[in-house]
């Protein structure tokens, strides 16, 4: 059986939660059709030990994807993104208390990488299934690009043949409860999830 690694990260900027994580949460220890496992992990909102903690928990469940998660409060669909830039410009502190600005996250590393997913593939199967979703061309320049920029730099420097790439969603509906932000229900972004790692599978 094959073995998805799933991640989200902890709540940040004051919230309280992040969707990213209780998709990962919901999702954790269920099957993707027939032969892959959905191994579902944590990662810190910080630039200082994120990046190793993923690689910790790479290098112990020996992963065949990598998706990563984050949240993406603006935006009205998930999105999975097309490509990670070699730089972090944080317009909000981490939870470390660390604002980083215009610096390399790689100084031997490519300007930027592309995913290693079929995104578009990706886009499609969400639609089909019901769930808002577009492919995006910015992950940003905080935590989330920072760790899918290391993602693809460890595996471009170790050679693996693991698929890895990034996916943003929006706010749970519970977070837009006293503001005007846009938000989607968790049960739906963890069926687009479930789709989106379908159709992976469907393409490896």
């Amino acid at each position: 059986m094959k073995t998805i690694l799933l991640t989200g990260f902890d709540p940040f900027n004051g919230e309280t939660t992040n969707p990213s994580y209780e998709i990962v949460r919901r999702l954790d220890g269920t099957v993707i059709g027939e032969d892959a496992k959905i191994v579902g992990r944590g990662l810190p909102t910080a630039f200082s030990n994120s990046a190793e903690t993923l690689i910790a928990i790479m290098e112990d469940v020996k992963p065949d994807v990598v998706l990563c998660l984050g949240e993406a409060g603006r935006r009205t669909r998930l999105t999975p993104e097309r490509v990670a830039i070699n730089v972090i410009d944080a317009r909000i502190p981490d939870n470390e208390g660390k604002q980083l600005i215009d610096v390399p996250i790689a100084e031997d590393g490519p300007a930027a990488y592309f995913s290693g997913l079929p995104i578009k593939s990706m886009v499609e199967r969400m639609r089909a299934d019901g769930v808002p979703a577009s492919v995006s061309d910015t992950a940003g320049t905080y935590v989330c690009n920072y760790i899918f920029y290391r993602l693809m730099h460890h595996l471009d420097r170790t050679q693996a043949k693991t698929l890895g790439g990034f996916m943003h969603v929006p706010y749970m509906a519970e977070q837009a409860l006293d503001r005007d932000v846009p938000s989607m229900p968790v049960d739906l972004m963890v069926r687009g999830v479930r789709s989106a790692l379908a159709a992976i599978m469907t393409a490896f």
